[in-house]
């Protein structure tokens, strides 16, 4: 089917979302237990300084713990309102910041940075006066205001619902954020919400019960069990060991002398997909088809090109001694569930 469809359905008890170009499964979202999500906010308790870090051990409820890169002047005992930044690993404890934001589909509310701003990927600038307009109209704040890109083309009574409903949520979070246990103040956004909130774009929104099952997507998220992802120009597999995620690019077949470039620069373009529909981050290492130097420099900037358009922030740490490319991405999002595909 052509065009872009988001399909919100149930895998098992847990609810899920599926975003869809042409008919292809282009990215995933699914709830995941009772781990803490991204974006959730607590009242945590300051435990213990990490000593040559500069970090702090926190305590949040059900005897979950937390670790906070920058605590320094914290004290333990100490009460602090952080949100969690990403899925810890299995015996680790959740990553927090202090630098709370209350994030919605139209509007970020911003505690403690004053002013109003604009998503600068909105570029017209009658554009961005009417919407200043309308934030100034509505929001009566001491914390700061930005205006998402989704803004542009969104009816304006919608944003002035947007921007009050976080004023509001932010305003009684941080009313909460005095306490002497840890408690957890909001849960997250689970992945039905998160596909309202990130997937802006025009789309045909399926809500059907068995919508997976009869769309194909029940098909697509079951082949993510393999490590193997065909490019058309050779293949790739996709592993994920402890210590890092290793990707392996091969020519297949093809013995001609451009199949290395082709191979490599396919795997470029396919990568964030197969990375983002597995929940893969941390620290990746890409062994690409051995090629000359001269064409690094074009696989490198494919690469860039192509991470630039994901959702997930990727840094490019460049290439090793060895002739690896070594990429370092956010644990926003779980690995695929292989147990969930039980339930399909």
């Amino acid at each position: 089917m052509k065009g872009r469809q988001i399909v919100l359905d149930h895998i098992g008890q847990a609810a899920a979302a599926a975003y869809l170009v042409d008919g292809q499964l282009d990215d995933l979202l699914i709830d995941h237990g009772d781990a803490p999500r991204p974006g959730a906010v607590f009242r945590a308790i300051c435990d213990r300084p990490i000593k040559g870090q500069g970090g702090m051990m926190m305590r949040l409820p059900d005897g979950e713990t937390a670790f906070l890169r920058h605590g320094k002047g914290l004290r333990p005992g100490q009460a602090l309102l952080v949100q969690v930044t990403g899925y810890s690993e299995q015996g680790k404890a959740v990553p927090v910041t202090d630098r709370v934001l209350f994030k919605s589909r139209y509007a970020i509310v911003t505690p403690g940075k004053p002013g109003i701003n604009v998503s600068r990927q909105i570029t017209d600038d009658d554009k961005r006066d009417e919407l200043l307009v309308v934030a100034h109209d509505v929001f009566d704040s001491p914390h700061g205001l930005i205006l998402r890109s989704s803004c542009d083309g969104a009816d304006e009574t919608e944003i002035a619902d947007d921007i009050l409903a976080m004023q509001s949520v932010a305003d009684a979070v941080l009313a909460d954020a005095e306490g002497t246990t840890p408690e957890a103040l909001t849960e997250g956004d689970g992945a039905h919400a998160l596909a309202w909130r990130e997937w802006t774009g025009a789309a045909d929104i399926v809500t059907a019960p068995g919508s997976f099952e009869t769309l194909g997507v029940l098909d697509q998220i079951t082949g993510l069990r393999s490590p193997l992802v065909p490019l058309g120009e050779g293949h790739m597999y996709v592993e994920r060991t402890r210590a890092l995620v290793a990707v392996d690019v091969n020519t297949g077949n093809d013995t001609s002398p451009a199949a290395a470039l082709k191979a490599n620069l396919a795997a470029c373009r396919t990568l964030p997909r197969s990375l983002r529909l597995r929940g893969l981050a941390g620290q990746i290492s890409i062994d690409f088809v051995s090629m000359s130097k001269t064409h690094r420099k074009q696989v490198e900037q494919s690469l860039r090109a192509a991470f630039r358009a994901d959702p997930v922030e990727t840094s490019l740490v460049g290439w090793t001694p060895m002739g690896l490319f070594e990429l370092q991405r956010k644990r926003e999002r779980a690995p695929f569930p292989a147990t969930l595909v039980g339930d399909l």
